[in-house]
């Protein structure tokens, strides 16, 4: 694969394409999220480049990263928009982006390392599986062809089973025997695969794409202050914020560059944070720095920012482009279905994964409380509170994980032996 130097000029026709090849290896897992929780696809073009441009003008043009939603959001944007509705739903986005903006003047003012001692892998650990888990009925739901809480009938279940499982063996075949860009396309060809069988089964309504027009603008929603979108989406921003320092280290690896003191950590996160505040304006999802395109990055030796650029204009082109939002809103939900069960599922292995590598002993009693809690609290959706004031689900796990690990004593150190 070539190697693209740091030097090249931004209008450059090499750089213009490994952009497009940068969005269209990010595109499956992009168009995914707002899919999966209402929002609008073509509303996420916009505000995915939008938001990669914000990103690239605080960071000051020097990491090479295309921007777009954590699935860590997925499951608490269905829980919030199906609770409170889209308009609400962003202004607990924007308050997350902000929490990111906290976060990184704490690290700027404390270290790098305040970041890991404020989100231990004890807390950030189950706090992930949380979100993974406590939704995982509505994939399955999804996937046999009921809506999201399993009270209506929208696609017959033998056909829908077939459709979410098709779709769901193509993406795990992929990411295990794919190779380059297929592997980094997984979710994107499920997609197709699934899409094609439900189109043979007559599950497709093409209505939205005949009446939709080539040119139309996105259909941009603007946040409705609400305190208990705010409270829930809060504590939500905290693992994406721990994924964002893994990323800045594996992209600073594959680049040789450390990203973490140039242009620093807290620049990275503040990006982040004004991008996802800014895509929430819009009615997008959060922006984040993003696996795929890290991936894309280690594959392609594309090491320029300016790709990112392009394709972050790229990203906005195509969200005018009226036909392409309605064909991705034709999607059933069966294949989407299908894709969740791997997506929610994998989200909850990153958490136990943190624990792993953490080598935590959950047998202790300060470790085996701090994640009972927040696992109970976060599945079982325990709430605090009442009426618009009220904390619950994945935010009040991570607000109780928190406290907890502040407040409990740490574990005495293992005495010695005496000779």
């Amino acid at each position: 694969m070539p190697s693209y130097s740091t030097d090249t000029p931004f209008w450059n026709l090499r750089n213009l394409l490994a952009g497009a090849q940068m969005l269209f290896v990010a595109f499956g897992a992009l168009v995914l999220v707002p899919l999966l929780t209402g929002l609008d696809p073509s509303v996420a073009l916009f505000s995915a480049g939008l938001g990669t441009l914000v990103f690239h003008s605080v960071t000051k043009n020097k990491v090479p990263v295309f921007l777009a939603s954590s699935f860590a959001f997925i499951a608490p944007i269905q829980f919030s928009v199906q609770q409170w509705g889209v308009p609400a739903t962003l202004s607990g986005l924007m308050a997350a982006g902000f929490a990111y903006v906290v976060l990184s003047q704490l690290v700027r003012i404390y270290g790098a390392d305040f970041l890991q001692r404020l989100l231990p892998a004890i807390v950030v650990g189950p706090v992930i599986m949380v979100i993974g888990l406590a939704l995982a009925p509505v994939a399955v739901n999804m996937a046999q062809g009921l809506s999201g809480d399993g009270s209506l009938t929208l696609f017959p279940y033998a056909q829908s089973m077939a459709v979410s499982m098709l779709a769901l063996s193509v993406t795990l075949c992929l990411a295990l025997f794919g190779r380059g860009l297929l592997r980094l396309t997984s979710i994107l060809g499920g997609i197709l695969a699934g899409y094609l069988l439900a189109l043979a089964f007559g599950m497709v309504d093409f209505s939205p794409l005949q009446e939709a027009s080539w040119f139309a603008l996105p259909q941009f929603v603007a946040p409705e202050f609400h305190w208990q979108a705010i409270l829930f989406m809060l504590p939500v921003a905290l693992a994406p914020a721990i994924e964002h320092l893994g990323d800045m280290v594996a992209i600073g690896q594959i680049t040789g560059k450390n990203y973490i003191k140039k242009p620093g950590l807290h620049r990275t996160l503040l990006g982040d944070g004004l991008a996802t505040s800014t895509a929430a304006a819009f009615g997008g999802p959060p922006n984040t720095t993003y696996s795929e395109v890290t991936g894309a990055v280690m594959l392609t030796r594309s090491f320029n920012p300016k790709i990112m650029l392009w394709a972050a204009l790229v990203a906005i082109t195509l969200a005018f482009v009226g036909k392409l939002g309605a064909l991705l809103q034709t999607l059933p939900t069966p294949v989407m279905g299908g894709i969740m069960i791997l997506l929610f599922g994998s989200i909850a292995l990153v958490g136990m994964n943190t624990l792993s590598r953490a080598k935590l002993d959950l047998t202790a009693p300060r470790n085996l409380c701090i994640a009972s809690l927040i696992l109970v609290v976060g599945i079982g959706g325990l709430h605090l509170g009442q009426g618009q004031w009220s904390l619950q689900g994945v935010g009040l796990a991570a607000v109780i994980g928190i406290l907890l690990n502040l407040l409990l004593p740490s574990a005495p150190a293992p005495a010695t032996e005496e000779r």
